[in-house]
């Protein structure tokens, strides 16, 4: 894999209900970076399918989803103090009992720490477009990233793109279309009235309020069952 990060670590003032999130709240929703292989059954005390979204933002829809899909667990991976902060404070407010956050860069917790074959969903909402040229090679997707992700997910195992800038999905496109790991289920264009089963996002209206399209995909894992 790649070392180049995806990602830049943005400083933002944390507020005090942030904080005290961060400090009461951890330890019922949060999970320790101590580079163990994760165990879902132990980290949520059942089994359950286990539902990955990476850069969840603020956490809003991130909550929403687990929520109202309490048969499923979440595991939320986000860089972002003051997000973080914020989705722990939703969190409790929903009473999200089969949610989980991990603080730490999505593509070492996806190489060292989550089990191969034991994702049911992954999700990748509006991530960083990098839209320079000379920083496309710092897109999360890339050929290397698919590879990651297929080898983490079951057979049938879906994963889930949202994306508002068109050159990204030019970019998605093509990479997807040079891998035998997936099969397109549906990839939807639409002017923000029809996400694909996620909620709107924060990231999605500021993308709209620029003029931009929205483009969500299903892809499935090629294998024996669906996930």
């Amino acid at each position: 894999m790649r070392t180049i990060r995806s990602f830049v670590r943005r400083a933002g003032r944390v507020t005090a209900s942030q904080q005290r999130a961060l400090e009461e709240l951890w330890p019922l929703y949060g999970v320790d970076d101590d580079g163990q292989v994760l165990s879902f059954a132990g980290l949520f005390g059942r089994d359950a399918p286990v539902v990955l979204e990476i850069g969840f933002g603020n956490g809003e829809t991130f909550v929403k989803q687990a929520a109202a899909d309490p048969d499923r667990n979440y595991l939320g991976i986000e860089v972002h103090e003051p997000g973080i902060g914020h989705c722990l404070i939703k969190a409790h407010e929903a009473g999200a009992g089969n949610l989980r956050v991990l603080a730490h860069d999505a593509v070492e917790v996806l190489q060292t720490r989550v089990p191969a074959g034991s994702l049911a969903r992954l999700n990748l909402y509006f991530p960083d477009p990098w839209p320079k040229k000379r920083h496309h090679k710092r897109r999360i997707v890339q050929d290397a990233f698919v590879e990651l992700v297929a080898d983490r997910l079951g057979d049938g195992g879906t994963w889930y793109i949202a994306t508002d800038w068109a050159n990204y999905a030019e970019h998605i496109d093509d990479v997807f279309a040079h891998s035998d790991r997936f099969t397109l289920i549906e990839r939807r264009e639409h002017d923000g009235e029809a996400p694909l089963d996620r909620p709107r996002t924060k990231f999605e209206r500021r993308g709209l309020g620029k003029g931009h399209r929205i483009v969500d995909w299903c892809f499935r894992k090629n294998g024996r069952s669906c996930g």
